[in-house]
């Protein structure tokens, strides 16, 4: 956006002057516009916060904070909001520079990013490791290997190693950043549908994500007979929505305030918190239809998640009162958080990893859990602030050179 500013010597210009050869032209001075940059738009990264915040706090079971989150009242929890906000995100940065004559070099831009996230991956994972062995040495619980899926690695310790290094084997709370960089591998493919028809992508995404679910299409591991736990081929989906929402509303489109689907939204929020709460998982609804369309499946994505996941964010994108609550200042923690959210997750993971040996040797404590857990939202923002610091000291040093 650039915004031009005309002040009283902006123009200047020159009369008349007859002891001057040129005095018949008029002179012109036009200063050069001044490019503004926008404000950033804090909401994404607020919202990109408490997820983060969230996933940390599901990521230590055991303990009471857990039962304070919203996936104690809905079928989805915040990994669906997670990647809905990722979509969300990449639309925003993307979308509009997917154009011809700059895609290939975006592409790369995009894979690169692809390649950081399989890096920050195996790098948790492999701290996650030394985590659970370094308890099971420090505490001599020998039955920590067994947790989170890190036996099948010990057992095989060289098919183990090649096998996530090659992503064929996960361990447990350790499989959104390898969801994320499958997603960012296919992201150059969707946003060229994208460039092509939206309508296009959604109708081929969602083809995808039906016959994912249907087939059971997913990557299988090397080590069992099991595969991913979050399938990216149903995964897609959501963040091809977010991607198209976000295109939407930069196109100069908006959120219909559809008062029908106000309604329906709600009603669905509210049967799927009275059936979260009161388990009512044995009422069976399927009438043969496959789990995709009438499970509850995390996987596969199933249809009943994906709706609560959209009907949620489409009623706190249209409440004004959300908007102005999160639309904070860019140094508030939140913002910071969500702005640093990479690195933040990573720690996150990591801090999990910690809580979790930490309750396993204490007796399952839900009180020490808690405790823990409350110091770890605590670090979060520390973190966050000293990276937000590292940045500023990084811009700084340039400057103080010139």
């Amino acid at each position: 956006m650039l915004q031009t500013t005309f002040g009283k010597d902006a123009i200047k210009v020159a009369g008349s002057d007859h002891n001057d050869p040129g005095s018949n032209q008029h002179k012109i001075s036009v200063p050069r516009p001044v490019p503004v940059i926008p404000e950033r738009d804090t909401r994404l990264d607020v919202f990109r916060a408490l997820c983060l915040l969230t996933i940390f706090i599901n990521h230590v079971p055991g303990q009471y904070l857990e039962y304070l989150t919203h996936k104690n009242i809905g079928f989805s929890d915040s990994a669906e909001a997670f990647v809905l906000i990722s979509g969300l995100a990449v639309g925003a940065a993307y979308s509009g520079k997917f154009v011809v004559g700059a895609r290939l070099a975006l592409t790369l831009k995009i894979w690169r990013r692809a390649l950081t996230l399989y890096v920050a991956h195996i790098m948790t994972s492999v701290v996650t490791l030394a985590i659970f062995a370094g308890g099971a040495l420090y505490f001599g619980r020998q039955d920590l290997i067994g947790e989170i899926n890190i036996r099948p690695i010990v057992e095989q310790a060289e098919q183990g190693i090649v096998a996530m290094v090659l992503l064929g084997h996960q361990l447990g709370y350790n499989n959104i950043l390898s969801l994320y960089a499958a997603l960012f591998l296919m992201l150059p493919g969707i946003l060229w549908l994208n460039a092509v028809g939206r309508w296009l992508l959604l109708a081929l995404s969602a083809v995808l994500w039906l016959a994912a679910g249907w087939f059971k299409l997913v990557p299988s591991n090397f080590l069992d007979e099991g595969y991913w736990f979050l399938n990216p081929w149903s995964w897609q989906f959501l963040f091809v929505i977010g991607i198209l929402c976000m295109s939407h509303v930069r196109a100069g489109g908006s959120l219909p305030r559809n008062r029908w689907l106000i309604g329906v939204s709600a009603a669905y929020l509210l049967v799927s918190g009275f059936w979260v709460v009161f388990s009512w998982w044995n009422i069976d609804f399927s009438f043969g239809l496959p789990a995709v369309l009438t499970g509850f499946d995390k996987t596969f994505l199933s249809l009943t998640r994906l709706l609560h996941v959209l009907a949620l964010a489409y009623l706190l994108a249209i409440t004004p009162l959300v908007s102005r609550l999160t639309r904070l200042q860019r140094n508030h923690p939140l913002v910071m958080i969500g702005r640093h959210s990479l690195a933040v997750f990573i720690f996150g993971t990591i801090l999990a990893m910690a809580g979790q040996v930490l309750l396993f040797v204490t007796g399952r404590n839900p009180i020490i859990g808690s405790l823990f857990v409350i110091a770890g939202i605590g670090l979060h923002f520390v973190y966050a602030y000293y990276l937000e610091w590292l940045k500023e000291v990084a811009v700084a040093k340039p400057l103080r050179a010139a």
